[in-house]
C-alpha cells in the first residue's frame, strides 16, 4: 500500500462542496470515483480543509492510499482521464510516508478572495470573483484587514453552524491588495472557523463601500457577537490558494 499526496485545483461551482454527501456531487466524491475506476477498490480520499460550495482551489492537498503498484506520474494522469470531464484536475501527486495526513500535518492554510471592482456585469469571470458595482476604498479596507491579525476569538466571524470547538483562531495574515478594478483579499492561518474567511471578507467590504470604519471592525470583533459580522461574501470568489507543511 502507497499513500500519494495529491494537489487538486478545482471549480467548485458545480459542487456541493469538497465533502462526500450523500447527494450531490462532491470533490471528493469525484476523486474518490476516479480512485475506485484506476484502482477498482474503494478508497477515501482525504482533503485538508472542507471548502463549501461554490469555493474553488487552485492548492488543495490530499493523501489517498493505493495497493496497485503505480509510479506518482502514473496515478497524476490517469486520475485527470478518470476524472474527465468534472472541473477537477490533479496537479500533481507523490509518494509520501505512510503516516502524512493532508488535514492533520498542515501547519498553514492560505485562501484568496477575488472581488471586480466595477459597473459592468461578468461574462468569462462570472461565477468566479464577486463584482462590487461601487468604488471600494481598498487601503482603508487594508487598514481594517491589520485589526484580524493575531489571536483573537473570532465567534463574530463564525458562522452559526460552525461546529469547532473554539472560536479562538490565530490569523497570521490578512491583507487587501488592488490592482486595476481587481481587490484581492489574502487570509493565512493554521485553520479556519467554518465561513470565517467569507464573513472577514464581507465585512471588509463594508468598510471598503464607507458604511464601516476600521475601528468599527475592531469593536465587532471585540464583541464576539455573530450579529456584529457584517455580509457574508458570497461562495464564488473564494480560493483555496495553498496547503503549506513542516
Amino acid at each position: 500500500m502507497t499513500r500519494f499526496k495529491l494537489t487538486i485545483e478545482y471549480d467548485g461551482g458545480p459542487f456541493s462542496g469538497w465533502q462526500r454527501l450523500a447527494e450531490g456531487p462532491s470533490v471528493q466524491g469525484a476523486l474518490e470515483a476516479a480512485v475506485e475506476r484506476l484502482t477498482g477498490v474503494r478508497a477515501e480520499v482525504t482533503g485538508a480543509g472542507r471548502t463549501d460550495a461554490g469555493v474553488h482551489a487552485w492548492g488543495q492537498v490530499a493523501h489517498v492510499d493505493i495497493a496497485k503498484p503505480l509510479t506518482a506520474d502514473q496515478v497524476r494522469d490517469a486520475l485527470n482521464a478518470h476524472l474527465r470531464p468534472d472541473p477537477i484536475a490533479v496537479l500533481a501527486a507523490e509518494v509520501v510516508d505512510p503516516g502524512f495526513h493532508a488535514r492533520f500535518d498542515a501547519v498553514r492554510r492560505l485562501y484568496e478572495y477575488r472581488i471586480l471592482n466595477r459597473r459592468a456585469d461578468l461574462a468569462l469571470e462570472r461565477g468566479r470573483a464577486w463584482r462590487i458595482a461601487a468604488p471600494l476604498n481598498a487601503p482603508l479596507m487594508a487598514e481594517a484587514a491589520d485589526r484580524f491579525i493575531g489571536r483573537h476569538d473570532f465567534t463574530t466571524f463564525r458562522d452559526s453552524q460552525c461546529q469547532a470547538a473554539s472560536p479562538i483562531k490565530t490569523l497570521e495574515r490578512c491583507v487587501v491588495l488592488r490592482q486595476g478594478e481587481e481587490v484581492r483579499i489574502e487570509c493565512a492561518a493554521p485553520s479556519f472557523l467554518h465561513r470565517q474567511v467569507r464573513s472577514i471578507v464581507g465585512t471588509l467590504a463594508e468598510v471598503g463601500l464607507g458604511k464601516r470604519t476600521p475601528e468599527d471592525v475592531a469593536a465587532a470583533l471585540a464583541a464576539r457577537d455573530r450579529a456584529r459580522c457584517g455580509q457574508v461574501a458570497p461562495a464564488e470568489g473564494l480560493y483555496l490558494k495553498a496547503v503549506r507543511y513542516a
